[in-house]
Parts: C-alpha cells; sequence; structure tokens
C-alpha cells in the first residue's frame, strides 16, 4: 500500500486540490526559500513538486546558470515542465541515489507528513547539500485544527472529521502534528541558523484554506469514516461547513523551519 494518502486520487480532482494549496501557500513558501538568498546559479532540489508551481519558480530565480531538479513518486503533473534549466525525476528522495553534497538548496512541503520514516528523507537531504547549503521544510500540524464558530451540531461534526485525520495518520504510524516538532528535530540534525514561521489561519468557510481542506475530505471520506471517528453525514457537514462564509475554523496550521547545513 502506497504510503501517501492521496495516491490513488483521479487526475483532474488531485491536480485542482494541489493547484489550490499552490495558490494558498505558494507566496509563504517562496518568502522563506528567498530568506535563503537563493539567486542566480544556484543547484536546487524540490522534494514532491506536486504541481510544479515552486519548482517553476526557483528555474526563474537560478537562471540558465542554475538548475532546479525536481522530484516526486508521482509526476504526471510536473512531466511536461519544458525548462532547459529544470530535471524532473520520478523517484523516493529516500532512496533515489543523488551525488552526496550537491545542492545549494533543497525545499519540501507537505513532504514528511506523510512517511513514517521521515528521519531517512531528512537526513538524506541533508547528505545532498552542500557545506553551508540552505534546507527549507514546510509541514502541517493538524492538531490545531478546531471548529470556532457555526451551528452547534455542524461544529461537532466538523471536530469528528478532525479526530478521524488525525486517528488515519496515527493508523499509519504518521505524526499529524508533525509540523510544531521540526524546530527540534532540525536542532537534532546539528544545523545552523534556525529559523521558523508558524502560520496557523483562523479561516472562514469558502476561504483558501477551507477550499483545501474540503477538497482533501471529498477525496479521503472513505479513509476517514474507516478510521471509526466519522460518518459520512459528520463528512458532509465538514464540507458544508467549509462552504459556509459565516463559519470560522482553523484547518491546520503550518510550520516552516529553514536551516543552513555545517560548513
Amino acid at each position: 500500500m502506497s504510503e501517501y494518502v492521496f495516491s490513488d486520487s483521479q487526475n483532474a480532482k488531485e491536480l485542482e486540490r494541489l493547484q489550490a494549496i499552490e495558490q494558498v501557500f505558494d507566496p509563504a513558501s517562496r518568502k522563506q526559500i528567498q530568506t535563503t538568498g537563493i539567486t542566480s546559479n544556484w543547484r536546487c532540489l524540490e522534494v514532491g513538486a506536486g504541481a510544479g508551481s515552486i519548482t517553476q519558480w526557483m528555474a526563474t530565480v537560478v537562471g540558465q546558470g542554475g538548475k532546479v531538479v525536481a522530484i516526486d513518486l508521482d509526476t504526471r503533473f510536473v512531466a511536461n515542465i519544458k525548462l532547459s534549466n529544470v530535471e524532473v525525476l520520478e523517484g523516493d528522495i529516500r532512496h533515489f541515489q543523488f551525488e552526496s553534497r550537491s545542492f545549494d538548496l533543497v525545499h519540501a512541503r507537505y513532504v514528511l507528513i506523510h512517511l513514517p520514516d521521515f528521519q531517512v528523507a531528512l537526513s538524506r537531504m541533508i547528505d545532498l547539500l552542500k557545506p553551508g547549503g540552505w534546507l527549507v521544510i514546510e509541514e502541517p500540524d493538524f492538531s490545531a485544527a478546531r471548529a470556532i464558530i457555526g451551528e452547534e451540531s455542524v461544529c461537532q461534526s466538523v471536530n469528528r472529521v478532525n479526530q478521524a485525520i488525525l486517528q488515519m495518520f496515527s493508523n499509519r504510524s504518521m505524526d499529524y502534528a508533525l509540523g510544531v516538532k521540526l524546530p527540534a528535530i532540525f536542532q537534532r540534525f546539528s544545523l545552523q541558523q534556525i529559523s521558523v514561521e508558524n502560520y496557523t489561519p483562523l479561516s472562514k468557510g469558502g476561504s483558501g484554506v477551507a477550499t483545501v481542506m474540503k477538497m482533501s475530505t471529498m477525496q479521503l471520506a472513505e479513509k476517514y469514516i474507516e478510521t471509526g471517528k466519522a460518518t459520512q453525514q459528520d463528512i458532509e457537514q465538514y464540507c458544508q461547513f467549509a462552504k459556509d462564509l459565516n463559519t470560522w475554523a482553523v484547518y491546520y496550521a503550518t510550520v516552516g523551519v529553514t536551516a543552513k547545513k555545517q560548513t
């Protein structure tokens, strides 16, 4: 069984979800990557390239003298990128054969949370950095999720779905609160100049974050129901809540950590 919970999603729906994530979160990702000083001629690695927006943006920054390598288990949405300084590879970062110390920057967003042995992937990313190279990792913290404003019975359904999300990750030996633990994890890897960005949006129904989570919930409904924590009715109530312009919730937090490899 694939570890990635969206691996069996239909093409059109999954592309729409990934593009919605890009629209909401790319500005923060670009800002965080820019703090590394990314510039012309850098060699960058994008782990879990998704629909490819960050890959293409980094390619414009590093220019023709630089290079961006995008690796993903599923390259169906990035295989058609036709930029001379972009290389797309299908594979698993934990096992793919790269030359050590060959990148100035490694970036990943919402990748490690899907790996029970995320430490293996993280160690590999650090190994691939040149001395003085930069690592930028962004991961969610679903333990922050809670309904804030809405009809009480609907809020209860939303919170049951939130519990189902936590249970689904736990059943797969994945850490649903990985994001909030990232800074301490980086410290254990003896990385330098660690900086932390914590994005915990209070979002109304119909907003970008609410829409992303509605899409995810529709695609993962069966997996959530299988946990025994939520019913089909809860799923339907959650999706209605996420569309209702009068509701407010924290759907999840995102923690981004930037650090430099020792020289």
